[in-house]
């Protein structure tokens, strides 16, 4: 972990930089992957399961005796985490429903939105060095109620070609339509293209490696729209002298044992509290099975002590982290000065890991410094909005003139004779 204690603002850029990855050969190798899988579609996508998951299938589709199998597997108790988890996730994510409202702009003009679920979209959810089935629940819960009208959802097996228990009943509690064996790049270019079994979709939903977050990039240039563009998970936790130093600590380790190249920083006020953060983190650091993981993730980290509050919270704007915790005794007083974060948790007790799983918001956020311009997945995430308008003779009088100018400055005529003839016609009634 790198030490800095009160860093210039010109230090700012250097604290908030990300680990780089060299992705000139990586762009290739997508490249690469996906043009096969849009010419030979299911034997590409089987081909590379076979490659790279070392799976060798005879059929992409999950089972409904596949499905049967994993709710036999999996454990009371760990049912009962999805299903409470599922419902308040859908709880929070009811509550953001559009209501259409009309609009009178001018007399006899009247202009509304109308919220419109995508038809088909796809989830990908990593299965790798940890199956992420609490994704499931964050991308399909939405989708569901937003009335997606084919919900696909794509996930690497195992070598035995099964896939996670888990993943499959937390599909299943969400109301996924149809589940795929096929992680990676392969899976991103079967949902872009459609195959013989994968169908095409709108929208890509997701987390992933650094090939799928490159394929997801990719696909969106011309193929299919994605949720948004991402790379390693992180968190910021803003702490002071009234702060939990092991709190602090594990909320650190939590997300460092995401992956190497994951990032975690904390900034505090307090240089005690800095220092007892440090010994707490080394501590737990010992205990965990990914050990090693976290370990290489807390060399991109840093640790910042900052002379005050304006300090603490001008970093963390500047930093943008996916995951902020303000465990500080005025967090709602701070809460008020966040401008750029992903989701943020307030407070001594509100632990990253509760918005992971089970709090009810959505875990899909925007990394990399990007949640200075997109948010987090949300129920808008599967809509499109329409809008409408409607023109009666009283409108056309109202608007009219200044539509026939703006077009002729423009210099487009048949705009302008579009309402010209429109404005004649109401003129003569």
């Amino acid at each position: 972990m790198n030490i800095i204690r009160y860093p210039s603002r010109e230090q700012y850029p250097a604290i908030c930089e990300r680990p780089h990855l060299d992705v000139s050969q990586l762009n290739t190798t997508v490249a690469t992957v996906l043009a096969d899988v849009k010419v030979r579609g299911d034997k590409a996508v089987i081909a590379y399961e076979a490659k790279f998951d070392k799976a060798e299938l005879s059929q992409l589709a999950v089972t409904e005796q596949e499905m049967q199998e994993a709710e036999s597997l999996v454990a009371p108790e760990l049912k009962a985490a999805l299903v409470l988890a599922h419902d308040n996730i859908a709880r929070f994510h009811e509550a953001q429903r559009f209501e259409e409202c009309r609009v009178q702009t001018a007399a006899g003009v009247e202009c509304w939105q109308k919220s419109v679920p995508i038809e088909k979209v796809g989830l990908y959810i990593p299965g790798g060095t940890a199956p992420l089935f609490s994704t499931v629940l964050m991308l399909a819960t939405p989708a569901k109620i937003a009335g997606c009208r084919e919900i696909v959802l794509c996930t690497p097996p195992n070598r035995e070609g099964k896939v996670n228990p888990a993943i499959l009943v937390a599909a299943r509690v969400a109301g996924v339509s149809r589940i795929f064996k096929a992680g990676g790049v392969q899976a991103i270019g079967a949902m872009a293209y459609g195959t013989e079994s994968v169908p095409r979709v709108y929208k890509i939903f997701g987390p992933g490696n650094q090939y799928v977050m490159a394929a997801k990039q990719q696909v969106s240039l011309h193929d299919v729209a994605i949720d948004m563009p991402a790379g390693p998970s992180e968190v910021c936790v803003i702490a002071d002298e009234t702060s939990n130093a092991s709190f602090v600590a594990a909320d650190l380790l939590s997300q460092a044992e995401h992956g190497a190249d994951s990032q975690v920083i904390l900034i505090s006020t307090s240089e005690d509290m800095l220092d007892r953060v440090i010994e707490e983190t080394e501590r737990q650091l010992e205990r965990l099975p990914r050990h090693e993981m976290a370990e290489k993730s807390l060399a991109n980290s840093q640790f910042v002590l900052v002379r005050d509050k304006a300090e603490a919270m001008e970093l963390s704007n500047a930093y943008a982290p996916e995951h902020l915790i303000i465990a500080t005794s005025d967090y709602e007083e701070l809460a008020d000065k966040v401008i750029n974060a992903g989701s943020v948790f307030l407070g001594n007790y509100a632990c990253e890991s509760a918005g992971d799983y089970a709090s009810g918001t959505n875990h899909t956020l925007p990394t990399h410094g990007y949640a200075m311009a997109y948010n987090g997945v949300n129920l808008d995430s599967y809509n499109r909005k329409v809008t409408f308008q409607h023109l009666t003779p009283d409108g056309i009088r109202t608007i009219g003139p200044a539509v026939v100018c703006m077009a002729e400055n423009e210099q487009l005529e048949a705009h302008a004779n579009a309402m010209r003839l429109r404005v004649k016609s109401v003129s003569l009634e």
